[in-house]
């Protein structure tokens, strides 16, 4: 085919997870019903943690600003799917493509971050009980907030940048349900070379570091916990932390997988279930884990149900 300028492309084709015309309403209803789950449960972490004075802490803010991003990422791709499922169409536009690669590095970038972020809060509430206030107090905690969208900012925009140089044949199909970087890279006609040395370099930077990042907090806390007499102090202070540990294993676990079977594997089938996994598995069960195992979160919530069914 002959090579034309992506921005003369008028669209570029999302395969998404089946051709069935059969599965199409499956699948759509499926997809519809976790995306409003996600979007609700989040929305009620958001709406405890704000009403709820005994949450006004520094991991509560994260907490919500982690529940927020999980409402942004999930939006970023599930809306777009269901309108291609319910229109039995795989279109979507340059400007849709490069807007969707955008928001999609960004929010997952700022997952990342925020769990190394409170990973950290972990690491001086446990360690540093007696300073932990003076520590995490609201000015670092927005300045850490505040840095993490700083960095995510400008490696998505560099990125977008680098990718209006590319070329693509017309009619360019994408295996997948939304763009994921390393497969829009491996369609172009065009040298990626320089698209490729930064994406390792943001994936490095991005996902290498914060995981970097946790594991030494963890290891520190862990440290810690060793050095503790006593049994029920030692169970206090690690189950302030299960939560937080599922969310990461899950959220990196499934990030890997969507990476290693992007760049590494050919099977669009093993990627678009990793992406599934990544993209909407990963920000329904957030809510869930937060809740059923947050004593905290579970009597804010509470509360905060008994004044909405007392409201007239």
């Amino acid at each position: 085919m002959e090579a034309e300028n992506l921005t003369e492309l008028s669209k570029f084709l999302l395969l998404g997870l089946s051709d069935d015309p059969e599965l199409q309403p499956v699948l759509f209803g499926l997809f519809l019903s976790m995306y409003l789950v996600t979007v609700l449960g989040n929305l009620l972490i958001i709406l405890a943690v704000s009403s709820d004075s005994h949450l006004h802490t520094a991991m509560y803010f994260f907490l919500s600003n982690l529940s927020f991003v999980d409402i942004c990422f999930i939006s970023t791709t599930v809306p777009k799917m269901l309108v291609n499922i319910q229109a039995r169409s795989k279109d979507i536009s340059y400007m849709g493509c490069l807007t969707q690669v955008y928001f999609l590095m960004m929010f997952a970038g700022l997952d990342t971050f925020l769990l190394a972020v409170m990973a950290y809060d972990r690491f001086v509430a446990i360690c540093y009980p007696l300073q932990y206030t003076v520590i995490m107090n609201p000015c670092l905690c927005g300045l850490l907030v505040l840095a993490s969208w700083f960095v995510i900012f400008w490696f998505s925009l560099v990125h977008i940048l680098l990718m209006k140089r590319l070329t693509f044949s017309t009619g360019t199909e994408i295996p997948h349900f939304f763009y994921v970087p390393a497969r829009v890279l491996k369609v172009a006609r065009s040298n990626t070379l320089l698209n490729n040395i930064v994406l390792y370099v943001a994936t490095a930077l991005l996902g290498v570091f914060p995981v970097a990042g946790i594991l030494f907090s963890y290891s520190r806390i862990v440290s810690s916990l060793m050095r503790m007499s006593s049994p029920e102090g030692k169970y206090k202070a690690f189950s302030t932390c299960g939560s937080h540990l599922c969310v990461v294993s899950l959220f990196n676990g499934t990030g890997l997988g969507v990476y290693l079977s992007s760049a590494v594997t050919r099977s669009s089938q093993s990627s678009s279930t990793a992406s599934v996994m990544y993209a909407m598995v990963t920000p329904m069960l957030n809510p869930f884990i937060y809740s059923l195992r947050n004593k905290d979160v579970k009597g804010a919530l509470e509360r905060l149900l008994s004044r909405a069914d007392s409201c007239p």
